[in-house]
């Protein structure tokens, strides 16, 4: 029987099902060339730079073969691969049991959960960022290989989101500082097996993180025209008000860069004195008293120099929650299949934090 390919190990076509039916997906699209050429626009040096300041170059020999790979790697780690199942639950078990075998890791569960469709709902968007920083920070290696594909694939569609919405650009900016910062390390650590797949694969999403940086730092914010009522033309009470609603010291800080009447109702202690009370305990404020030149306390330098040493505290307009009777992790609004007769009393919502914790063993 003669072969029908090049290599009888071949895993076929791809398809894809639409609504006409089932269409043979392409390798190679007009788009995938775009983002190719976009990304071909990056200098294949790659500057890796460790705490001891010694820098090790990369140089375009070393990246030959992944650019040769380019087109290859950038059409898989673009296919929606973070589908693997429609349910938006999963359950958490940390041990074999008769019914259950193996356990829940890390990657499983941010498979299965569907962070691609939540970064499209305002209300988890900082959330689901949020989680990407601290994965990035210290769980990047625990993830698999499945995982840290879906993990690039969600980072690209929220890239997009804040270019096309320009919706909380600081916010992704700090995401791809610490990310690329990572990928610095482990890079330079890659001879004790700390990353999964080829190094060269690893220098590609390096030089991505690049170009995303530099889009953001391009990025113009478009000038709304509108003939209506304005935030200038508010009273000053709802303005401050406005201010008082604020958890974050940097949103309040931005706020009051748009008008004179802003920034001096920005710089008013009580506001920040306010802050300072509901992200922090008074016992250590006693720790990092800043006197003003008039005597008084700087509420403003006593927030910053709080945030340094102690968490602040996190708000998500809505977040994932976990069962306490059924073990299961999911998104409130979806549902789970719970069996407990009051499920609103087993519920507990679950901070970024918290998700990585309950895969730690």
């Amino acid at each position: 029987m003669p072969f029908l390919g090049q290599d009888w190990r071949s895993p076929g076509w791809r398809w894809v099902k639409t609504e006409d039916g089932w269409k043979r997906c392409e390798p190679f699209s007009p788009a995938l060339e775009d983002g190719n050429n976009q990304l071909d626009d990056i200098s294949h040096t790659v500057i890796i730079t460790g705490d001891d300041e010694n820098e090790e170059e990369y140089n375009s020999e070393d990246c030959e073969f992944a650019a040769k790979k380019r087109k290859k790697d950038h059409f898989r780690n673009n296919t929606d691969s973070q589908c693997f199942y429609r349910e938006k639950w999963i359950y958490v078990h940390k041990e074999s049991t008769k019914e259950r075998h193996g356990y829940c890791t890390l990657g499983e569960a941010f498979n299965r959960l569907d962070f691609s469709s939540a970064i499209q709902d305002i209300r988890r968007f900082n959330y689901v960022v949020k989680l990407l920083q601290l994965i990035a920070k210290s769980q990047l290696t625990s993830l698999s290989g499945a995982a840290q594909k879906n993990y690039f694939n969600i980072l690209d569609k929220i890239v997009q989101k804040v270019m096309e919405d320009q919706y909380n650009p600081r916010l992704i900016k700090d995401l791809l500082q610490d990310l690329s910062s990572t990928l610095c390390i482990l890079i330079r650590g890659v001879g004790k097996s700390v990353l999964v797949g080829n190094i060269n694969i690893w220098i590609c999403r390096l030089e991505t993180i690049l170009l995303w940086q530099q889009q953001l730092k391009n990025l113009q914010m478009n000038k709304q025209v509108n003939n209506g009522l304005t935030l200038s033309d508010l009273p000053l009470h709802m303005l401050n008000n406005i201010l008082y609603r604020f958890s974050d010291g940097w949103d309040i800080i931005t706020l009051g860069q748009v008008t004179p009447t802003l920034y001096m109702l920005s710089e008013d202690r009580q506001l920040w004195k306010k802050l300072c009370q509901y992200h922090f305990a008074e016992k250590q404020f006693c720790r990092h008293l800043i006197p003003s030149e008039k005597g008084h306390i700087d509420w403003k330098l006593m927030y910053f120099a709080l945030q340094k040493y102690y968490p602040i505290k996190e708000q998500y307009g809505d977040t994932l929650h976990f069962c306490r009777h059924c073990s299961i992790l999911f998104w409130k609004d979806t549902g789970h299949p719970c069996t407990a007769s009051d499920p609103n009393t087993c519920l507990m919502p679950v901070s970024p934090q918290h998700f990585i914790d309950l895969f730690k063993f």
